[in-house]
């Protein structure tokens, strides 16, 4: 029997809209990564390892890192709970709260930076509520707040088309078989919803990879503390160190290109444990 590289379908025009698909992915996608990998490779091997591997480096990716696998978890765990009331629950202002959670998407990266700076300072309204002596702005602690900010919604909103399809039948048989409350969550939601939580899960994280705009407001911009990584390859610009700064690049591409395909896994995987 021939293989079939593509699905008979009776719309036409397959090959002129995949060509256009490659064009287009290649011309916005494609062509700026390749130019970005050309350009590190122009370094020579010794000297991207030198550049990459610097402690101050090092350091950035694990501030980097860790902070953003902060931010996802905070939102695997409130992200649902947000998906939850929104879904299964009717009350006053729900199209707002709905409303709300979109809004990191529509603020501008600066402005939230500013905003949540402002606030967390030693002087902010929230900021000046902890003790003395902790700095929540330009501190660790502040670049996790940001990136849990900016990260929510890809949570709830990839929860809550999932939660929209539970039958609330499958929690009252589970009910009526004698489970409690606590069994019914840990033995029939979540198991059913985990495949789309892990997926707003690595969507969250890959955004707070890669987030600089909003991050620079908070984060500290002293020498001696660690950086984020966009915040190290901004300053390479700045020195007219485009070499460097593409080899940082590549290394965000990297991690970026093995979340991606993390995501497009857990999404592969979610459609076979729904079916």
């Amino acid at each position: 029997m021939a293989f079939q590289w593509k699905k008979t379908s009776v719309l036409p025009g397959f090959g002129l809209t995949m060509g256009f698909t490659l064009f287009y992915l290649s011309l916005l996608v494609l062509i700026p990564l390749a130019g970005l990998v050309l350009q590190t490779a122009t370094m020579g091997w010794s000297r991207f390892v030198d550049t990459v591997t610097q402690p101050q480096i090092l350091a950035s990716y694990r501030l980097s890192l860790g902070a953003s696998l902060a931010g996802a978890l905070v939102n695997a765990v409130f992200g649902f709970l947000v998906a939850w009331v929104l879904v299964r629950y009717t009350f006053p202002g729900k199209q707002l709260i709905d409303a709300i959670v979109d809004l990191p998407f529509a603020l501008p990266t600066a402005v939230s930076g500013i905003a949540l700076s402002a606030l967390y300072a030693r002087d902010g309204w929230i900021g000046r509520l902890f003790p003395y002596g902790v700095e929540i702005s330009y501190s660790y602690w502040g670049v996790v707040i940001v990136l849990t900010f900016i990260g929510l919604p890809f949570v709830v909103r990839t929860l809550q088309p999932a939660l929209e399809d539970l039958d609330p039948q499958i929690e009252e048989a589970a009910a009526s078989l004698g489970a409690g409350r606590r069994q019914a969550f840990f033995r029939v939601i979540l198991p059913t919803v985990l495949p789309a939580l892990l997926t707003g899960f690595s969507l969250a994280f890959a955004r707070a990879l890669g987030e600089y705009g909003s991050v620079v407001f908070i984060a500290s911009t002293s020498a001696g503390d660690a950086q984020i990584v966009p915040m190290h390859i901004v300053s390479k610009l700045e020195q007219y160190d485009y070499a460097g700064a593409t080899a940082l690049g590549a290394m965000m591409l990297l991690a970026s290109f093995l979340l991606l395909l993390t995501v497009n896994l857990l999404q592969w995987w979610s459609q076979r444990y729904t079916l």
